[in-house]
């Protein structure tokens, strides 16, 4: 049977930050002005939005290479959180259009990424 662990952790990596990074190119192209409406209406300051390029830019790469992957995991736990309780916390408990969990996707973020910080990196990662 074939068992590669450090490769199913690389797999993993990749996924969750590959996934998560094209959310981020997307706020770099079309600007956050969504998420700076969103903590404004949350009585938040702005600025804070500014924080959406660490949760989706640098800890993704932060993770995708292997550097302090634990630390890039956990920004992206925050990052998430913060987009549940913002954006979506009124679809907690729904049931989406197609009938699975409403935040299907931002569960997989969240979650993968807590594995991502029990897991480690694995061999293959920059050396740090």
């Amino acid at each position: 049977m074939l068992e590669n662990a450090d490769l199913g952790k690389l797999i993993i990596r990749l996924t969750l930050g590959g996934l998560m990074l094209f959310h981020g190119i997307a706020k770099l192209l079309n600007g956050i002005g969504f998420i700076e409406g969103e903590l404004a209406s949350h009585g938040l300051p702005t600025f804070l939005a500014y924080g959406v390029y660490v949760g989706e830019i640098i800890a993704p790469l932060m993770v995708i290479l292997g550097y302090q992957t634990r630390i890039g995991a956990l920004l992206i736990i925050f990052n998430m959180l913060f987009a549940i309780i913002l954006v979506h916390g009124n679809e907690l408990l729904s049931l989406g259009r197609s009938g699975g969990w409403a935040l299907e996707l931002q569960g997989f973020f969240l979650f993968t990424a807590v594995a991502v910080i029990f897991l480690g990196p694995g061999r293959y990662k920059l050396k740090n």
